[in-house]
């Protein structure tokens, strides 16, 4: 190797490029395979939340990945972990920041909202304004109940996909064999950012994906007053076969055991939101009421 002179004359000590990247990518795997076993996630659930393949996974932690930044970003939001944690020369595992991430996550809201206002005394409650969004997997009760506390209200609903579906002329699953996942994301970012720009004060129904989608879910988090309307995995099951949609069961003996690894995998993510609506064993009357007297507690719509 050829030594460097810089600007001021002085030589350098050459820098060996391939063992910098080779170190990098060694260090990387290490800590998303490390990450991964702390949080318990499987290989493959750390793909689906990711949207990153089993394969490029493998190879990622085995340091034979090629890390693309993109992926890498992918994959640190699903566990939970900045990215320059996966890449800094530091050890990140013995790092207050951690420790603090760790507690804060442990938390419940009210503590959440405090540590909050202590570490932004720019509150976020002014950029949520009067807006309730309701997150969650499909079958919870987000469209009836969010419909329902609107009308209570007298303040406006929305169901996130039937603005994609206006603003492409056609539905999501036509948008879905058409432009992909990838397509259906921008859609769904670019409604997000329309109906807050539009509304002061509304009620909000998202598709259970959002929270896959790190900036997407990011911006939701700051711009609204999220709630996680949450239920058993039968029930999930059940009401969606209900209203007449057979495909989660449709020739997939494995179904269940599916839905209950998504919400499993999906569980820390939708924790995020700053309250939780527990649906299960309640009928419809009883989790309006419910989330009647969570919105007027919290003061959400006040």
């Amino acid at each position: 190797m050829d030594k460097v002179t810089n600007s001021h004359g002085q030589t350098n000590t050459p820098v060996d490029m391939d063992g910098v990247v080779n170190a990098l990518t060694t260090r990387v795997g290490d800590r998303v395979r490390k990450a991964r076993e702390v949080k318990g996630i499987p290989r493959r659930v750390l793909s689906d939340i990711s949207g990153v393949s089993p394969r490029y996974l493998a190879q990622l932690e085995a340091g034979e990945g090629n890390v693309s930044i993109g992926l890498l970003q992918r994959v640190a939001i699903a566990l939970e972990f900045p990215i320059d944690w996966l890449i800094s020369t530091e050890d990140p595992w013995t790092s207050d920041v951690l420790q603090v991430a760790d507690l804060y996550r442990a938390a419940n809201p009210e503590v959440r909202a405090k540590a909050m206002a202590l570490l932004c005394p720019d509150n976020e409650a002014h950029q949520r304004a009067h807006r309730v969004c309701l997150t969650g997997l499909r079958g919870a009760g987000k469209s009836t109940l969010g419909g329902l506390i609107g009308k209570a209200l007298g303040v406006p609903f929305v169901e996130l996909n039937r603005e994609i579906e206006a603003q492409a002329g056609m539905p999501v699953t036509e948008i879905l064999a058409l432009y992909g996942q990838e397509g259906y994301r921008k859609l769904e970012a670019q409604a997000l950012d329309r109906v807050i720009a539009v509304h002061g004060t509304l009620v909000l129904a998202v598709a259970g994906g959002i929270v896959a989608e790190p900036e997407t879910y990011a911006k939701l988090l700051r711009h609204f007053h999220t709630i996680w309307v949450k239920a058993s995995p039968q029930e999930h099951m059940d009401r969606v076969r209900a209203q007449g949609d057979t495909r989660p069961m449709a020739g997939n003996p494995e179904a269940m055991d599916q839905l209950r690894s998504i919400l499993t995998s999906r569980e820390s993510l939708y924790d995020k939101a700053l309250a939780q609506l527990d649906t299960s064993g309640r009928t419809t009357a009883q989790s309006l009421a419910d989330l009647r007297a969570l919105i007027k507690d919290r003061a959400f719509l006040a």
